[in-house]
């Protein structure tokens, strides 16, 4: 990594870091904390107020995000949901709710102020199929083929390697799997100068890709059925949208999948993704099963 793209990360981590103080010190006894962001482009008024109410305060002040990837991820019971860039872990709670028991949700974050105040919104949300990891977005802590859907909620502006970013979606998607992200997104018309001009890297408009470049970057990671659809302008000539695609459900990936990171039936074995390779069977039976010795 160059030394200004370490600066923009370091920049970057320095202010969500003083949002997650701003949101855990804010607060009064009377009336909770008060929101990072007011405004309507950004932050917790882009969610239904009845998923708002469910859910901690800190969780719902923490919201820096340009739309709702939850509402377009179309998750399913069962599912193993990874969000990129968790933050206070709104994004999180709200998609352990949609796969339930059998299901998990994962959320990634660099920031330990972040991190800390996602872990405390967990306790008071009593949600136990949730893991919050450390790490970044460009190397993301969990082995391949384990996410059913990956997620992300106005991040992936927001880093200096976006190709790196790409490709750990669809390393740790299974074959089959797919993406729902909300990010900001510029007219292809715009140059990344005239991106620039329109507001900050830390504020989600400086790092945006365009249309075209969003797509081409998808395209090369591997992804297919790539959908981008604005919502709202965030700025003159700058959008959040929505994005879909999916990693193709090739059987070669599959059973390379299987051979490589398979073993007495259970995927990713003694790891925090494992599961049994039959649906019908827990991580236990599985292993009980085969005489695996794996605790």
């Amino acid at each position: 990594m160059t030394e200004p793209s370490t600066d923009l990360r370091e920049t970057v981590r320095q202010r969500y870091a003083a949002a997650a103080v701003q949101v855990t010190q804010g607060g009064t006894a009377c009336c909770g904390p008060e929101a990072v962001e007011i405004d309507d482009n950004f932050g917790s008024a882009l969610y239904a107020a009845d998923e708002r109410d469910t859910l901690p305060a800190e969780a719902v002040a923490a919201s820096l995000g340009c739309g709702n990837p939850t509402a377009i991820a179309d998750l399913h019971e069962g599912e193993r949901v990874l969000d990129l860039g968790s933050g206070g872990g709104i994004d999180v709670l709200l998609s352990a709710r949609r796969v339930g028991p059998t299901g998990k949700a994962y959320g990634l974050d660099m920031t330990e102020e972040m991190l800390a105040l996602a872990l405390e919104n967990q306790r008071r949300a009593g949600a136990t199929n949730v893991e919050f990891l450390k790490g970044t977005i460009e190397a993301v802590p969990l082995p391949a083929n384990t996410i059913d859907v990956v997620i992300s909620n106005c991040v992936i502006n927001l880093s200096t390697d976006k190709p790196a970013v790409f490709a750990e979606m669809i390393r740790v998607l299974k074959p089959g799997g797919r993406i729902g992200i909300s990010d900001v997104v510029a007219d292809d018309a715009l140059t990344p100068d005239r991106r620039a001009e329109r507001g900050d890297y830390v504020g989600c408009i400086a790092g945006a890709l365009s249309f075209a470049e969003y797509r081409r970057g998808l395209e090369a990671a591997g992804f297919t059925h790539i959908e981008l659809s604005p919502t709202h302008a965030v700025a003159d000539g700058m959008h959040s949208a929505i994005i879909r695609a999916t990693k193709p459900p090739t059987s070669d990936e599959a059973g390379a999948s299987m051979s490589s990171d398979s073993c007495c039936g259970v995927t990713a074995c003694c790891t925090p993704v494992e599961q049994a390779d039959d649906p019908h069977n827990t991580v236990l039976e599985a292993k009980s099963t085969s005489g695996c010795n794996c605790s």
